[in-house]
């Protein structure tokens, strides 16, 4: 018997944080990492699960609102949104399969590499990512 795990809108709300940090890490958030996400939620994340949000579209969109409404906002720093991303994993690691875990570092290195490459601050919120998911 196999059990689904059925993700949620804060589940996304939370990736949205997690790929805002890993954007914001140097300091600025170019329109080429935010394109980038756009293009994965599109062509990886969609295919996750069927979860709606409040207006029926996919709930994984709400990766990308965070993520503007972060970069718009500008209030919150890399560091806590990555630190709400670890605590939230924390709290809901049945979640977090292999799967998913893989896709986060996919699309989290996809969005440090779209500008210019990889830089040590994107290199090291990286790293700790890989950890904290390794970390159940």
């Amino acid at each position: 018997m196999t059990i689904q795990k059925k993700l949620t809108l804060e589940f996304y709300q939370n990736l949205g944080k997690l790929f805002y940090a890993i954007a914001a890490s140097d300091g600025v958030v170019r329109d080429l990492e935010f394109a980038k996400l756009k293009a994965l939620v599109k062509q990886q994340w969609l295919e996750v699960d069927d979860v709606l949000d409040a207006f029926g579209a996919d709930a994984a969109y709400q990766i990308e609102i965070v993520f503007d409404w972060l970069n718009e906002e500008d209030l919150t720093s890399a560091e806590i949104c990555f630190n709400d991303f670890v605590n939230y994993k924390k709290e809901q690691a049945h979640l977090f399969t292999d799967k998913v875990k893989s896709l986060i570092l996919k699309t989290a290195s996809a969005v440090a590499y779209a500008f210019s490459g990889i830089n040590k601050a994107e290199l090291i919120m990286l790293a700790k990512l890989e950890m904290a998911l390794k970390n159940i």
